[in-house]
């Protein structure tokens, strides 16, 4: 019986942390209205998936910036630490780059191949041109 009133108040407590996030969440981002024609919606998801995008490559730039960083500190292995997020960051804004922009894309994916190349092979040189390589073709993404 016991074990039951233990399990109950952990679920509640569950649900109640879930419900607290998504109010969180509700209270910074404006609700839909029930009333929202269908036109309205795509240029909506456009403008947000915008956003997203852009946050996202800051993200990667942030990525890149703290790699540099910790090679100019000679902390290789920290670096390679580092860069081991980009993926992470770049996974879900890649179609989207590739469907923009085919060269950027296949220029950032040569340019990820040689930072990891020159990481793991211990030189800070190449990985720091790779890096700004990398940097330069990030910021030359289309923004539509």
């Amino acid at each position: 019986m016991r074990f039951k009133h233990v399990l109950l108040l952990c679920a509640i407590g569950v649900f109640s942390l879930t419900g607290c996030g998504k109010t969180e969440t509700a209270s910074t981002t404006p609700a839909p209205a029930s009333n929202t024609t269908t036109q309205a919606q795509p240029e909506e998801t456009g403008t947000t998936q915008s956003a997203q995008a852009q946050s996202e490559y800051s993200q990667l730039l942030r990525v890149v910036r703290q790699t540099r960083a910790d090679i100019k500190a000679k902390k290789l292995q920290k670096a390679r630490q580092e860069f081991e997020k980009f993926e992470d960051v770049w996974s879900p804004v890649e179609d989207s780059v590739k469907a923009k922009s085919s060269e950027s894309y296949d220029a950032i994916e040569a340019d990820i191949d040689r930072v990891t190349a020159a990481l793991e092979a211990s030189r800070p040189g190449q990985a720091l041109t790779a890096l700004q390589s990398l940097r330069t073709h990030i910021q030359g993404i289309p923004s539509s």
